[in-house]
């Protein structure tokens, strides 16, 4: 009865954020997950996780400009800013004149990110508290992925790209994020070719869609020009293989691989 229920568990809904940078060369910023954590552990991932009950809460309508209508949509956008500042210490906001916030700011708060990984209501204090604004106009949707039925995790997760603030540094938390590394797009997915990297099959297919860009501002331009639609991989067997796959059609330079490659024993009970 408990596995049965698990399968019919509705996803839990998460947002993750692609951070780009054009200099020295186009990349994006990703994290090694710790070993152990629950999820994909010694993964390499973009920053991201749950979407939590704090960045659920009306008021974040007075604190962040551009941030969507859509509730459920709107709560990814807050859950994306939330875990950037948590795992690698990057802020997405405003200060009270309306400028970019800066490393010297981001760095005053760097006490405060695991008090809101402990209890994400503090988040929207933090904010409040220091006069800012989150920066969601600053997030562009890049694509939209849905676990399927039967895995032990599930998520619903919304990939968001943008462009990494100007004058920030990265601090991974060396809790969730054992290392941060600024990688370019295709040695990310040859690294995990050679099996220097642990990626899973979501993060795989979204790294090949930006190595179709040359820049963070193709990137992101094209991603506001692309249809953008839920994605749930399906397994089918072929040749004693099951084989993932996605839908043509949406840009995905791969749309399939076999389950071995495409997901390895990277979730932990």
């Amino acid at each position: 009865m408990a596995e049965a229920e698990e399968f019919h568990t509705p996803p839990a809904p998460a947002a993750t954020v692609l951070l780009l940078r054009d200099e020295p060369v186009f990349e994006v910023l990703m994290i090694e997950r710790h070993e152990n954590s629950a999820f994909a552990g010694g993964a390499l991932v973009f920053p991201g996780g749950r979407v939590d009950p704090g960045d659920r809460l009306a008021e974040w309508a007075e604190l962040a400009d551009g941030l969507s209508d859509d509730p459920v949509f709107a709560a990814a956008e807050v859950a994306a800013i939330r875990e950037a500042f948590e795992e690698v210490g990057v802020l997405l906001a405003r200060d009270e004149k309306g400028e970019p916030i800066g490393a010297d700011r981001v760095q005053s708060l760097n006490s405060h990110r695991q008090l809101v990984e402990k209890d994400d209501s503090l988040f929207l204090e933090l904010i409040r508290r220091e006069n800012l604004r989150l920066a969601c106009d600053a997030l562009t949707l890049f694509a939209h992925w849905i676990a399927p039925p039967g895995l032990h995790r599930r998520f619903d997760t919304h990939f968001f790209a943008a462009s990494f603030p100007d004058g920030q540094r990265v601090l991974e938390d060396g809790n969730e994020a054992t290392e941060a590394v600024w990688i370019e797009p295709a040695a990310a997915l040859a690294a995990r070719k050679a099996g220097r990297r642990k990626i899973i099959f979501p993060t795989a297919c979204n790294l090949g869609l930006l190595t179709c860009s040359p820049n963070v501002g193709e990137a992101i331009s094209w991603a506001r020009e692309r249809e953008i639609r839920p994605i749930t991989p399906a397994a089918e067997k072929r040749g004693g293989k099951i084989i993932l796959q996605i839908p043509d059609g949406l840009g995905y330079p791969v749309t399939e691989e076999p389950l071995d490659l495409a997901r390895p024993d990277l979730s932990r009970s």
